[in-house]
């Protein structure tokens, strides 16, 4: 399973907190399996065939194909001086 790391699950919850559903979490899918592009957004909910991932209050949605692919990884995050929020995703320890 996806983990997040502290940073990470701070900034999802800080974005999702913004959202006006209670619901609310950061969705990442892919259009490829075998590609390690991802998109992210706020959702106001799952999809039905989402995993679901907790951890510090954020929530994940994970759309199946990204879920098969990020099984062993740790998500990473951080925000530029700008504001902007970038993520990474690497292997877990």
């Amino acid at each position: 399973m996806l983990t997040l790391t502290e940073n990470a699950s701070t900034i999802v919850k800080t974005l999702t907190d913004q959202a006006p559903d209670d619901t609310a979490g950061l969705r990442i899918s892919s259009s490829n399996p075998q590609n390690t592009a991802f998109a992210a957004a706020v959702t106001p909910s799952p999809e039905p065939a989402d995993e679901v991932v907790e951890s510090g209050g954020a929530r994940l949605f994970l759309e199946p194909g990204a879920a098969v692919a990020l099984d062993d990884k740790v998500l990473d995050a951080q925000v530029d001086d700008q504001g902007a929020v970038s993520f990474a995703i690497g292997a877990l320890a």
